[in-house]
């Protein structure tokens, strides 16, 4: 039968199959009962007979051929084959379901399914004779140019070892092996094929070389030349090694057995020792070309760089003064990027060794937590956006923000120095309000839009504030208020006062002014962090003084105006200010002599306090204000507590986030994805998200499995 009947059967096949989109057994009945009278049998065996010509010659056209026109060729064939053969398979659909089933149900063992046919007759064929001939001539070409450099298309030699990582290529290997009879498949052709070949011709090549002795005075002209065969072998090796097989490193390792033994390395390593301890930059950019491309020693001399930087300058960092603190760790960086800066590697080194310095020091040793770094990094911004500078703003924002990057409890950073902005905005210290924008920017670059919103609300409160005052001054009176949300400062509110008359007048004035704005807020007054200026003039003296006081100190002295002496008790009443700041207010005004008396250092309720008619100054403008002071360590001990409570919370969000998205996650990878996710904002215990998991499983948001204990569930 030609070749046409075949051809004939196919295209009807296919024709009436897109026609009406079925596989109808009377239509192809209907085929194998046509005007040619083709039988099953005869169709199965002239496919067969057709398949095993083409091959054929395909394979006398890829013997006739050299070099890499071969590889390519048989590279190309092997791709296109299984696609067709699939094709074949199912344009033949309706003959493997009925004669080759029913051959098959008769024991005819020989008879197989088209494509299953196609593909033994390629393996017998083609991949039979070739396979060992095609990756011969693939390590013959790497061989080749390894000693030589002659010209080789890479290309070719990536797609044939392509085609050893291809499952279906290992697969049908596999099955030619088990026809052979060989006692066991090969699990990894890539691997026993070419990877073991392959690395066996390493070896043999370099150990081949002719290579100096090394003396302890011929490291330099040693390290030049093996650093050589690494550099080409490895710039090499890499065009066309796999990047999902492990076959580069252990070229690599091979490379070191042979260059690199026990006893070369330890001279090597002495040498660098020196160098390194010795701070001796020429030396070390002088051997810098030749280490760069030997991984091993670029990677020890890392180290070498790393420990002597921690451990020559742990000792420099003792000392808890902020600005002793960040300006020696400035001094340090700058010291040793000067020296040991030469290649990203080393960089990376010293990166290493500031983070260790900075996190892991003499002062978090003594104090037990590496949070104490992001606390005195928070003071020393606090210090410097306090005062004016001239120039270097710039370059000193750049060298806070280097060391911020190295922080590990950068959410600590965030707390204090959230914490220490709210004062210099509330009692007007900072020099610079663009200052203070530039710093949150540079903030926000590196931690990102969460991590500054409530800093930067706080700064759009005092921007819009100013034009609410401006405007109020404007119509109504020299009278400056800040309108802060209640959600982004951190005031916890205190009782009520008691007003003076003068002061009550004023206060609800601008409180009608700003509900005729914004109607249907409301406006809680912070009396504590209030301030203003108050006149004073005795009887006794023309000479007018004008005071700064807060709004405590003022209601206290307009207590005066009606009598001169009051005892401790009466002004407690007339006021209702809490007793543990009245005393810090008449301290205050005791120590400047405006009032006076007898017992000043132990207040009590039944104490006279007097006004002091003999009160003189020097100055006409006299500065009485001072910020009410709450117990320091009560307010530390609750921001630490607020550090821990806001950790869990942002733990327990990460959880419930992954939980979402996997919806069943295992145990230890749920808090190996969490640590991995917060690792960048704070220090992560184990212990504190095995805790959080907990939490959520007790508030039903996850479950475990009942019968894998270790998987947990989340709950819609």
């Amino acid at each position: 039968m030609p070749d046409s009947l075949i051809y004939c059967y196919l295209k009807r096949s296919s024709c009436i199959q897109a026609e009406t989109g079925s596989r109808n057994d009377y239509v192809h009945r209907g085929i194998l009962s046509c005007r040619d009278n083709i039988t099953g049998g005869d169709l199965y065996d002239h496919i067969e007979t057709s398949l095993r010509n083409k091959l054929n010659n395909i394979l006398h056209s890829v013997n006739d051929m050299t070099g890499t026109d071969m590889i390519e060729l048989y590279e190309r064939h092997v791709r296109h084959y299984g696609s067709s053969c699939r094709l074949l398979g199912d344009a033949c659909d309706y003959l493997n379901r009925h004669w080759v089933r029913r051959n098959y149900d008769n024991a005819r063992t020989h008879i197989y399914e088209i494509n299953e046919l196609a593909q033994r007759i390629w393996r017998e064929t083609l991949l039979k004779p070739l396979f060992p001939y095609i990756k011969e001539k693939c390590l013959n070409f790497i061989k080749k140019y390894r000693v030589d450099k002659s010209s080789i298309d890479i290309e070719v030699i990536r797609k044939i070892i392509g085609l050893y990582l291809d499952e279906n290529f290992q697969k049908k290997r596999n099955e030619l092996i088990g026809e052979d009879l060989r006692s066991k498949p090969v699990t990894d052709i890539y691997t026993e094929y070419f990877e073991i070949e392959f690395l066996q011709d390493v070896e043999d090549f370099y150990r081949q070389q002719n290579v100096r002795t090394l003396t302890p005075e011929s490291i330099s002209e040693y390290l030049s030349e093996i650093s050589e065969y690494y550099d080409f072998e490895i710039t090499f090796a890499k065009s066309f090694l796999p990047k999902s097989k492990s076959t580069l490193d252990a070229l690599i390792k091979k490379l070191e057995e042979i260059y690199l033994p026990e006893y070369n390395l330890s001279i090597i390593m002495d040498k660098m020792k020196t160098i390194v301890s010795n701070e001796n930059t020429q030396d070390l950019r002088h051997l810098y070309e030749s280490i760069g491309r030997i991984p091993k020693i670029s990677k020890a001399v890392a180290k070498l760089i790393e420990n002597h930087v921690y451990e020559n300058c742990i000792g420099d960092i003792a000392i808890k003064d902020s600005e002793t603190f960040v300006d020696a760790i400035i001094d340090i960086q700058k010291k040793f990027l000067e020296i040991f800066y030469i290649e990203p590697k080393f960089k990376c080194a010293l990166d290493e060794a500031f983070h260790k310095l900075i996190n892991h020091n003499a002062i978090t040793l003594q104090t037990g937590t590496t949070s104490k770094s992001a606390e005195l990094l928070a003071r020393y911004c606090d210090q410097f956006l306090k005062k004016r500078h001239k120039t270097g703003v710039e370059e000193k924002f750049n060298q806070i923000l280097t060391i911020f990057k190295y922080i590990d409890d950068k959410d600590v950073f965030e707390k204090f120095y959230g914490k220490m902005l709210v004062k210099r905005l509330i009692h007007e210290l900072s020099v610079s309000h663009d200052d203070e924008k530039s710093m949150l920017m540079k903030l926000k670059d590196i931690c990102g839009l969460q991590y500054t919103s409530k800093c930067e609300q706080i700064l759009q409160d005092i921007d819009v504030s100013k034009t609410l005052s401006d405007d109020y001054r404007k119509d109504i009176a020299d009278f400056s208020v800040k309108v802060l949300s209640s959600n982004s400062w951190p005031f916890s509110l205190l009782p009520n006062i008691i007003l003076s008359t003068e002061l009550k007048a004023t206060f609800d004035s601008f409180q009608d002014f700003y509900i005729n704005r914004h109607h249907g807020r409301k406006l809680i007054w912070i009396y504590e962090h209030s301030e203003g200026e108050l006149q004073l003039q005795t009887d006794f003296t023309e000479k007018k003084y004008k005071l700064q006081v807060s709004t405590y100190q003022m209601i206290v002295l307009a207590l005066f105006n009606e009598k001169v002496h009051w005892t401790v008790e009466k002004i407690q009443e007339k006021t209702q200010i809490q007793f543990e700041f009245l005393v810090q207010v008449l301290c205050s005004l005791l120590k400047s002599k405006i009032l006076f008396s007898k017992e000043i250092n132990d207040i009590k309720m039944n104490h006279i306090i007097e006004f002091n008619n003999e009160f003189k100054s020097e100055n006409f403008r006299i500065n009485l204000n001072e910020p009410l002071k709450s117990n320091k360590q009560k307010d530390l001990q609750h921001l630490n507590q607020s550090i821990d409570e806001d950790r869990k919370f942002v733990i327990q969000a990460a959880i419930i986030r992954i939980m979402k998205q996997t919806q069943r996650l295992k145990y230890s990878l749920l808090v190996q994805q969490v640590i991995e996710q917060l690792n960048s904002r704070f220090t992560i215990k184990v212990p504190l998200v095995k805790k959080c998991i907990d939490l959520l499983i007790d508030r039903d948001y996850l479950e475990r499995e009942f019968d894998e204990r270790d998987i947990l569930r989340y709950l819609s």
